[in-house]
C-alpha cells in the first residue's frame, strides 16, 4: 500500500512500560525498517520518548485507548511540537488471534498509520475534560446514593416494614421522618403513620401506612437505618457540591447548554453530561446523527444473513453518555408533543404498552441522538 507518512511511531501502553515501534525509510529504495524501543512510563521519561521521536523526523503517533494509562502518553507527546498524536478504539486495529505480542502489536499500528488507514478518536481539551471528570463523578455519587436507599428499603422489608409498598421514595421528607422516628424507639403504626405529609395523608393512604408501619423493628435495624440515612445525607451534599463545581467549569459553554435545554426533556444536567462526552460542536467529531447515535450505543445492530435479519441489539459503547440520554428520553415523552406521540406510535408497532421489550425498543428510538431530524423528514 501507498505509505503517505514516512516517519511514524506506534506506542502499546501499559501501566509500568509503553512499546514503541518507529516505521522509517529502509536502507534500499521503497523498502521500510522497524525499531522496536521500551521505556517506562514515569512522565519524565514520557517527555523524553517524545523529544526522542522528534529527534527522529517522527511526525505522526499513534495509539490504542488503553483508559486512564493513555492519557500520561498523551499529554506528553502533545507537549512537543510538531507531533500528530492519535488515539484509537481498540476494535480498529484488533490483532490477528494468535499472533499477538506487545511488539507486534505497536509494529502494527505503526504500519496502518503510515498508510493513513487510522482515525483519531475524540480527545477533549482540558477544559471539557476537567468538566468530564466532574460529572462522571456525580453520576458515580447518585448511583451510591441509589444503592444506600435500596440498602434502607432491605433493612425496612427486613424488619416488616413495608413502607416501600406504600410510598414512592422512602427518603421523601414525611418517610424519613417516620424512619427517624422508628430508630428513636416508636413503635406504634398509627403515631408513625400521622408524620405522613401532603397526599399521603388522604383516608386511604393513613389506614395503609398504619400497617405498613407495624413490624418487628429491632434495636440492629435501627443502628443500620441510622447508618444507611447517614451516608445518604453525605451522598446528597457531595452532589449538591458537585453540582456548583460543574455549573462553574461549563460556565464557557453557557450558551451551548441554554440551546440544549430547549430539547423536550434535556434539564442542566443532560446538558452537562452532552457537553461533558459529546463537546459543544458534534459535527467535528461525527458526520451525522446516525454516526453520533452508533458511538452512543444507542444505534440498534444491523446483522442480516442469507435476507434474514437475526438480531438488532444496541451496543455497550456509550457508558456514560447512553443513561442519561435515556434518562432525557423519559421525561421527554411525559410532555405532550411530537416525541410523545412519536413513542406511543413505535409502542403499538412493536408489540403494544404491556409488552416490556415494546417499551424498551421504543425509548432507546426516542433517546437516538438523530431523532429530531427523523421527525422533521416525516
Amino acid at each position: 500500500m501507498k505509505v503517505m507518512y514516512e516517519r511514524v511511531a506506534g506506542i502499546d501502553v501499559h501501566k509500568k512500560m509503553i512499546k514503541v515501534a518507529i516505521r522509517s525509510p529502509g536502507a534500499r529504495p521503497w523498502t521500510r525498517k522497524t525499531e522496536i524501543l521500551t521505556f517506562r512510563t514515569f512522565y519524565g521519561v514520557l517527555r523524553e520518548v517524545a523529544r526522542e521521536l522528534r529527534r527522529r523526523g517522527v511526525t505522526h503517533v499513534v495509539m490504542e485507548a488503553s483508559g486512564i494509562y493513555t492519557e500520561p502518553v498523551y499529554h506528553a507527546l502533545c507537549e512537543e511540537d510538531g507531533l500528530e498524536v492519535l488515539v484509537v478504539n481498540p476494535a480498529h486495529v484488533k490483532a490477528v488471534k494468535g499472533h499477538k505480542t506487545d511488539a507486534r502489536d505497536c509494529a502494527r499500528l505503526a504500519e496502518l498509520l503510515e498508510c493513513g488507514l487510522l482515525q483519531g478518536s475524540y480527545i477533549p481539551p482540558r477544559e471539557l475534560k476537567e468538566v468530564r471528570d466532574l460529572v462522571r463523578y456525580r453520576i458515580k455519587k447518585v448511583q451510591a446514593r441509589t444503592s444506600e436507599i435500596q440498602r434502607l428499603d432491605k433493612t425496612l422489608e427486613s424488619a416488616g416494614i413495608k413502607l416501600g409498598s406504600v410510598v414512592s421514595d422512602v427518603t421523601g421528607k414525611g418517610p424519613t421522618a417516620m424512619i427517624e422516628a422508628l430508630i428513636d424507639g416508636e413503635r406504634r403504626g398509627k403515631v408513625l403513620a400521622d408524620l405522613a405529609l401532603g397526599r399521603a395523608r388522604s383516608a386511604g393512604k393513613l389506614a395503609d401506612l398504619t400497617m405498613a408501619l407495624e413490624g418487628r423493628f429491632t434495636g440492629h435495624h435501627a443502628a443500620m437505618c441510622r447508618l444507611v440515612l447517614d451516608q445518604v445525607r453525605l451522598l446528597d451534599a457531595a452532589v449538591a457540591d458537585l453540582d456548583e463545581r460543574i455549573a462553574a467549569a461549563a460556565a464557557p459553554w453557557q450558551r451551548e447548554i441554554a440551546l440544549l435545554k430547549t430539547i423536550p426533556g434535556f434539564g442542566d444536567v443532560v446538558a452537562w453530561a452532552w457537553i461533558a462526552e459529546i463537546g459543544p460542536d458534534p459535527r467535528r467529531w461525527f458526520a451525522s446523527g446516525g454516526k453520533l447515535a452508533s458511538w452512543a450505543g444507542l444505534a440498534p445492530g444491523n446483522h442480516v444473513s442469507a435476507g434474514k435479519r437475526r438480531y438488532g441489539r444496541t451496543g455497550d459503547a456509550g457508558t456514560y453518555i447512553k443513561p442519561v440520554l435515556v434518562q432525557a428520553a423519559w421525561a421527554a415523552i411525559r410532555v405532550k408533543g411530537r416525541l410523545q406521540a412519536r413513542y406511543h406510535k413505535l409502542v403499538r408497532r412493536m408489540g403494544g404498552p404491556k409488552n416490556p421489550a415494546a417499551v424498551k425498543k421504543a425509548i432507546v428510538a426516542i433517546a437516538h441522538p438523530a431523532q429530531d431530524r427523523l421527525l422533521r423528514a416525516q
